[in-house]
């Protein structure tokens, strides 16, 4: 069956009776068009249901109705990638009542990321970004702000405040968990993190060193990739030693699962030899057994606020104050009394 053609801007104008640029002046509400012509553009609008193209948007100087948002190579793989389909959805039921779109693409480092941004401004197809895992001295900020592209980091704050952020407070959660260790009457306590030139690793490392000294005999920060592979020999290593910690948090669900799996596979007990945590929930947590105790953020909730707080950026209006997510220690079988 052979698609129905979509309408255009000169069927409007010869079904009105009048010109193309007549129609076009009708529709974007500039002077010099009576208002019956215009009310019958919009009714015949209205009846073939038309849209104009991206490429005629374009040309007339319109918005692209699109933010954009890069993806960290590694969110690609099945390890990682639940947190970024959370956020992402999170940020699309901002993004839609207002008719705006997300132009996702995966980027390898930071010098693409900035090629990527500097190709979407220049061929106007966003007109804001999403920055995620800032890290120590980064271009990025800089680069985007030099485009003038509108943006806002999720996760932060930025501490240079060059880019607007919703913050989450890593130092906070840390603490949390901190306190549920030492409450189980553990002394050494291990932390499995990811790349600590990442700004949120950093925050999470200072406060973890800053609780350790004062409430726990001895510990340790051993940062690995966020893979399965990776964290599970970074267990064998930490388990390895004498006197071995008795506790470990891991940053993410993902180095979590290894870590149980690992420590299992080595003879050891989960919730009686070993407690095990993540500092960021998933069904995965729950599935495990003994299910794994996890801090619980609201990050559909937390991607909606970023993407509110882009569309204000873009529209001019006045930046909304949000709080900073300190998420909830949800405690499970994998905490075990030292």
């Amino acid at each position: 069956m052979k698609p129905k053609k979509r309408p255009t801007l000169r069927d409007i104008a010869q079904r009105v009776g009048v010109s193309e640029t007549a129609a076009s002046f009708a529709l974007n509400g500039k002077p010099g068009i009576s208002e019956d012509v215009r009310r019958r553009v919009l009714e015949v609008v209205e009846e073939l249901d038309w849209r104009p193209s991206y490429a005629a948007r374009l040309l007339s100087g319109a918005a692209s109705q699109s933010v954009g948002f890069l993806l960290p190579a590694a969110a690609t793989s099945v390890d990682s990638e639940l947190f970024f389909m959370r956020l992402m959805t999170g940020m699309q039921t901002a993004l839609s009542p207002a008719q705006y779109g997300m132009l996702v693409q995966v980027a390898e480092n930071v010098d693409d990321e900035i090629e990527v941004y500097r190709r979407w401004h220049s061929d106007r197809r966003v007109d804001g970004v999403v920055l995620i895992n800032l890290l120590e001295d980064d271009p990025r900020p800089d680069a985007i702000n030099e485009l003038g592209l509108p943006a806002v980091l999720a996760g932060g704050p930025d501490p240079t405040g060059r880019i607007t952020s919703i913050s989450i407070d890593d130092g906070a959660a840390m603490r949390v968990v901190l306190d549920h260790v030492h409450q189980l009457g553990h002394t050494n306590v291990s932390y499995v993190c990811g790349d600590q030139k990442l700004l949120h690793v950093q925050r999470r490392v200072a406060a973890f060193e800053a609780v350790r000294s004062t409430l726990f005999d001895t510990g340790q920060v051993v940062s690995t990739a966020y893979t399965s592979q990776a964290a599970a020999r970074a267990t064998d290593s930490i388990l390895g030693q004498s006197p071995a910690p008795t506790a470990i948090i891991c940053d993410n669900e993902v180095l979590a699962v290894a870590v149980s799996v690992t420590a299992t596979a080595m003879g050891l007990r989960v919730g009686e030899d070993l407690t095990v945590l993540s500092c960021e929930d998933s069904p995965v947590c729950e599935a495990m057994h003994p299910p794994i105790s996890a801090l619980h953020r609201d990050t559909h909730g937390f991607g909606a606020d970023v993407a509110s707080q882009l569309l204000n950026l873009i529209a001019g209006r006045e930046l909304v104050s949000t709080q900073e997510q300190v998420p909830e220690l949800f405690v499970r079988g994998s905490s075990g009394v030292a």
